[in-house]
């Protein structure tokens, strides 16, 4: 490691074992990550070209969401595996809109947290709390939750490419109820995640590429029918659960050039009714 990566790196981060959240970061273009993260992206990039493009594709779907939250009246975000901080984040998008906004960030990653803090700074509208998020009672009980987020008022609960990290036997059903129970009416949720619908054996060799590095991160591929059930109460709003790329695309730079990648990621947003 060079005293330049030293300089961003937090003590004890393990830098022979890729992190999702650096390969995600390499995928973006990213500047935050190692050498065994990159060997991670260009395998599977490789058995499935394009996927750079999926990231990107997922990226410009939150910056659709919580453009379309602010609008329909969410001035506060819990932001889910939040990652490591690049070119629009949920609070600069948010708080361009109106500065009042309120964003919480969520990570395991102490190199996603680190940085994290660092953009920040001196933003007392927005923190990050560093935890699992099967665990979120320690996410919504938090002192940064608890002093940044009302939660007598609407939220907007978001979980980008995470829940295909959680395995049925970690019950992602009910992990999802514990977060959307405490949330007032007119919350919305959204999430993305990888699916199996509709794509090759590129994906389940590229999946196995995971498996089997030394990540604790192992995918687990859902179904549009599955994954539409993780909305629970909540009601979907127009045009459904879809591919990524189709969710209110604004232009261009929200559609990549495979129409594989378009629809590697399913997307959707539900609202908490009255």
């Amino acid at each position: 490691m060079t005293q330049q990566q030293q300089d961003w790196v937090p003590p004890g981060v393990d830098t022979s074992v890729p992190s999702m959240a650096r390969t995600y970061d390499f995928m973006l273009g990213g500047g935050h990550n190692f050498a065994v993260d990159r060997a991670v992206g260009d395998k599977i990039e490789t058995l499935m070209p394009g996927l750079k493009q999926a990231a990107r594709v997922n990226r410009a779907f939150l910056a659709r969401v919580v453009r379309f939250m602010v609008a329909n009246g969410i001035r506060q975000f819990l932001d889910i595996g939040s990652g490591i901080p690049t070119v629009g984040n949920v609070h600069e998008i948010a708080q361009r809109a109106d500065p009042e906004c309120r964003v919480v960030y969520v990570d395991r990653d102490p190199i996603a947290v680190a940085h994290s803090e660092l953009m920040l700074g001196r933003n007392d509208r927005a923190g990050i709390v560093q935890a699992d998020m099967r665990d979120p009672e320690s996410i919504l009980n938090s002192d940064v939750a608890r002093q940044l987020l009302d939660f007598d008022k609407p939220i907007g609960l978001l979980m980008l490419l995470m829940l295909h990290w959680v395995a049925d036997e970690d019950d992602p059903h009910g992990l999802l109820e514990r977060y959307r129970a405490p949330l007032a009416p007119g919350s919305y949720f959204a999430l993305t995640h990888v699916t199996g619908d509709n794509q090759g054996k590129e994906l389940d060799e590229a999946t196995d590429v995971i498996q089997r590095s030394k990540s604790q991160d192992q995918v687990n591929l859902r179904t549009h029918a599955e994954i539409l059930t993780m909305f629970g109460e909540f009601e979907l709003v127009e045009p459904g659960l879809v591919g990524c790329a189709l969710w209110r695309p604004a232009g261009p730079g929200d559609v990549a050039d495979n129409p594989e990648m378009n629809m590697l990621v399913y997307a959707g947003v539900g609202r908490k009714p009255e």
